[in-house]
């Protein structure tokens, strides 16, 4: 299994764990679908009444999608087949609360998880960036998920920037992106706590602040999103260039 799912029916929280380290819990088809199944059925499981999403080794979080996946696209400019639109709980109308534990890298493809989470906790040696205008693609749904809970310059710094420079835990949190810091190792147990807490109290009422949160910023975002494949489709190099550009990538970032 490469996700995989407990649950403790004393405290009433699941933690959901990208179970990928080798590969540094980059996202396969197999992987998106299975995230999307564990969503839907965390809609009809009462015991559970709080999330934790995290990944496992403690050097990433999430890479995004596993580059050799092959997704085929439509010729149409005006919609994309993406594969990790449905990977957060959001998307598969799932309302109960979630908190993401980081440790290690987040970049790309994790914002979808990210961006649908509630608040993060992340150890102190966590990063994020997104690489993907380093190889010649457009950052559209990461960035829109992700101006949602950062400042736009920030955003559109770590985007523009790609993968020359990488946000720290400390930068993270002083601008708002991560609501808690841990030593190294220490974010999935803070996490944990919290949703304890937060499971503590009557579901209904959980439930219900979390989808009057979210309806404050909703018609912004659905409306960003309605744009984002148009963006995509006309902005992003064709397959083989981008892999050319993988493949001369260089070692070496700059810490922010």
């Amino acid at each position: 299994m490469t996700v995989t799912v407990s649950r403790d029916k004393e405290t009433g929280v699941a933690v959901v764990t990208l179970d990928r380290a080798a590969k540094h819990n980059a996202i396969t088809l197999d992987m998106a679908r299975r995230l999307s199944d564990v969503w839907r059925e965390f809609r009809y499981a009462d015991e559970v009444r709080a999330i934790v999403v995290t990944g496992a080794g403690g050097r990433a979080f999430c890479t995004g999608i596993d580059r050799s996946a092959e997704v085929p696209q439509p010729s149409s400019p005006y919609t994309i087949d993406d594969p990790l639109l449905t990977i957060g709980p959001k998307a598969n109308d799932l309302w109960k609360p979630v908190v993401a534990a980081v440790e290690g890298m987040a970049c790309g493809g994790a914002f979808y998880l990210l961006g649908e989470a509630e608040f993060l906790v992340a150890g102190e040696d966590a990063s994020f960036f997104d690489p993907h205008t380093t190889y010649g693609m457009v950052s559209a749904f990461e960035t829109i998920h992700m101006a949602q809970r950062m400042p736009y310059g920030e955003i559109a710094r770590m985007a523009l920037m790609g993968s020359a420079e990488r946000l720290s835990a400390r930068r993270a949190y002083d601008t708002g992106l991560v609501s808690e810091l841990t030593p190294p190792g220490g974010a999935l147990a803070a996490a944990v706590r919290a949703a304890a807490v937060i499971a503590s109290h009557p579901t209904e009422a959980v439930q219900g602040t979390v989808r009057a949160l979210w309806s404050a910023r909703e018609a912004a975002r659905a409306q960003a999103l309605a744009h984002a494949p148009h963006l995509v489709a006309l902005g992003n190099l064709p397959p083989d260039r981008q892999a050319e550009l993988f493949g001369r990538r260089v070692d070496g970032h700059r810490l922010r």
